[in-house]
């Protein structure tokens, strides 16, 4: 409870790795005791930015005492310049430029037990998972398994990257279906580190193609893969992620079937699904009211009539700022038109 309730953000004799360091264990410390809204609220503090922002300090730092030292820093001049955005480069000449020299603050030597910035930022990035687990939510664990397999600690050994790669796979894949996993599973698809992975470059293709994927036959190829994966389809959740992969699979035949049929009946729709007319009827009104399927029922004749070319509200809107938008460039060029002939010719507009 003491170690929750210290505002370590407030401390300005602490340096910002310090900081960091004391505000994970705080979010650890939420973890360990269940306590996720507290947890939620502490991870808030830190910014995924700032581990870089000190890496960035330090190399800074380190050229200008070696400046000082008398030695050739043309070299890391080029490094630190090169790690540096222009808004940063920007803020440095100003800084330089200055008629005012402004206190920097007064800081204590890092205690050197504190474990390096890199591996903070790690350490950051598996208290998220841990916490977005607890939510189950699939699509900003697999952003976050992508953070770290872009972490110094992992970036260049295969074997640590590896196990990430794999789960970013699986939680892209248990995500609900909309733009953003789209986008996310595009992107995963086109890495190269996929090409190493055979088995789950497959699934990622299954996912990306426009065909209808068959449950039995994609549990039956991937059951060990599944078993093997422990973290996520083994202890209290390993159930439930499973029927969430195969509430995946029928959400992705069933948009597959919206795009290629525009009327099919509900018992060839089961066939297609491999589900019964029950399930079929029900898993298609769960995706019509979420709207990514446009779709309606005859009961009566039990006939399904999909209408691709339907359009939702978000479209409509957009639709409508898009012809305000070129309403308003017309009105701005007329109007700087008739001004411009005005000039020439001497003529008053009033």
């Amino acid at each position: 409870e003491i170690m929750q309730e210290v505002a370590a953000e407030t401390y300005g004799a602490l340096s910002k790795h310090e900081k960091l360091f004391f505000i994970e264990e705080q979010v650890r410390l939420c973890l360990d005791k269940k306590d996720f809204i507290r947890a939620q609220i502490l991870s808030r503090k830190i910014n995924p930015r700032s581990f870089d922002e000190i890496v960035k300090a330090d190399k800074k730092a380190a050229v200008e005492a070696a400046r000082k030292a008398g030695e050739d820093v043309r070299q890391m001049d080029l490094d630190a310049a090169a790690a540096m955005s222009i808004e940063e480069k920007a803020k440095a000449e100003k800084a330089k430029n200055a008629n005012v020299d402004h206190a920097e603050g007064y800081f204590e030597l890092t205690d050197p037990t504190i474990p390096p910035v890199a591996q903070l930022k790690l350490n950051y990035y598996n208290l998220m998972i841990r916490f977005h687990g607890n939510e189950g939510d699939y699509l900003e664990m697999c952003r976050c398994y992508r953070n770290v397999m872009a972490c110094e600690v992992v970036v260049g050994d295969v074997a640590k990257w590896t196990p990430s790669m794999k789960k970013a796979v699986w939680f892209v894949v248990l995500s609900a279906n909309g733009p953003m996993q789209q986008d996310l599973l595009h992107q995963i698809a086109s890495d190269p580190k996929l090409n190493d992975l055979p088995l789950h470059k497959q699934l990622t293709k299954q996912f990306t193609t426009k065909e209808i994927i068959h449950w039995d036959t994609l549990a039956e190829a991937f059951a060990s893969e599944m078993a093997s994966e422990t973290e996520i389809f083994g202890g209290e959740k390993g159930d439930t992620r499973k029927e969430d992969l195969r509430q995946r699979v029928i959400e992705h035949n069933l948009l597959v079937v919206g795009a290629y049929y525009k009327n099919v009946t509900l018992v060839r729709l089961g066939e297609l699904l491999c589900l019964d007319s029950v399930e079929t009827e029900k898993r298609l009104s769960d995706l019509v009211c979420s709207k990514k399927v446009s779709a309606k029922i005859d009961r009566p004749g039990g006939v399904v009539s999909f209408n691709p070319d339907s359009r939702g509200a978000d479209w409509l809107l957009n639709q409508w700022v898009g012809k305000i938008d070129k309403l308003l460039d017309v009105l701005d060029k007329s109007n700087h038109l008739i001004h411009k002939e005005a000039m020439a010719h001497k003529v008053s507009l009033e």
